[in-house]
């Protein structure tokens, strides 16, 4: 206690107050469907049964001022909902675009049911339902992140139906089983998703995400996944998790991007280094993982009408990181497809 006091005393004149350190924020806690948390545009709810389960989808559909006549829809990653597409809906809604951004089953606001089967095409399914329920058509799908592998799967599934694909930082653009990572049952990914907390989460997201940096526009979707995780319904939104990571390791879709028909525009953070399963792979095998300047330019050449867009200070979401080169870019590829 001495020797502190006497940092401080040689770092602080007597004539200077110490400054008053600020605690960190206190750990918030949300329900099941994120109750507690609250959206920036209204939110709704689609009712549908799916596998014998009745399910709700939360969404916000936001209409422009100044209608052009376009749909754009914001399919979320798996650490991410609805709600961290605040500033891209402002901008995309702000040049007329209708813009739609669902909660997937499983996340977010949306049914975290008991027992569901989850693959990639149910979920794409599901979310057609919701346009259809809505009078959409057509348009145009910005997948982030795990929502990159949902939108290839829809345009894949509904070609006619799709303007464009914009696929931002999405993983899946390598196969994590073919290339060595071992596979874990739901059960030992239902344990790991237990142990999740909010320190965990910002340590994993500053290393893998943001090459490192922190700042605290960032902080928004930890607090807001692991208030998840501390809530009431810690268990089934655990489980949930742990399937939905099932989905994503065992339903690859890189081997398929050569059947993609729409326009494909690819905005990549260049600082991500994202591989699912990497911290259990054999080091030979992380060595060769997430590595998106890579990873982005092969898939690129894979995809038949594809266009790349590279970010070289940005990571894994390039649209919180630095949202104005990333809405500059997202409205130019709009705007030609």
């Amino acid at each position: 206690m001495k020797s502190l006091i006497l940092v401080l005393a040689l770092t602080f004149p007597a004539m200077t107050a110490p400054p008053v350190l600020q605690p960190p924020p206190p750990e918030v806690v949300y329900g099941p469907e994120l109750e507690g948390f609250d959206y920036p545009f209204p939110v709704q709810r689609f009712a549908f049964t799916s596998q014998g389960v009745k399910l709700q989808m939360a969404y916000q559909d936001v209409a422009p001022k100044t209608p052009n006549g376009h749909t754009v829809v914001l399919l979320h990653g798996k650490n991410f909902t609805a709600a961290t597409w605040e500033r891209s809906l402002q901008v995309l809604t702000g040049a007329g675009y209708r813009v739609v951004a669902p909660d997937q089953i499983g996340f977010g606001k949306s049914t975290k049911p008991a027992h569901y089967q989850y693959t990639f095409q149910q979920l794409a399914h599901n979310t057609r339902a919701l346009l259809e329920s809505l009078g959409i058509k057509q348009a145009a799908l910005v997948g982030h992140s795990t929502g990159g592998m949902l939108a290839v799967r829809y345009a894949l599934m509904f070609p006619q139906l799709v303007e464009q694909v914009v696929l931002v930082n999405p993983i899946g653009l390598e196969d994590w089983k073919a290339e060595g990572v071992p596979s874990l049952t739901v059960d030992q990914w239902y344990q790991r998703e237990l142990g999740v907390t909010a320190q965990r989460i910002r340590a994993y997201e500053q290393a893998t995400y943001y090459g490192g940096q922190w700042r605290p526009e960032f902080e928004v979707p930890v607090r807001m996944l692991a208030g998840l995780f501390r809530g009431p319904g810690r268990e089934l939104v655990a489980w949930n998790s742990a399937l939905l990571y099932d989905m994503i390791y065992t339903q690859p879709v890189v081997q398929e991007f050569s059947q993609l028909q729409p326009p494909t525009l690819l905005l990549i953070g260049q600082l991500d280094t994202t591989a699912i399963g990497k911290d259990v792979a054999p080091p030979a095998v992380a060595a060769r993982l997430g590595h998106y300047p890579e990873l982005g330019r092969r898939a690129a050449k894979l995809i038949p009408h594809a266009r790349l867009v590279e970010f070289p200070t940005l990571g894994h979401a390039p649209q919180i990181q630095d949202p104005d080169a990333f809405h500059k870019a997202l409205l130019a590829g709009l705007a030609r497809p």
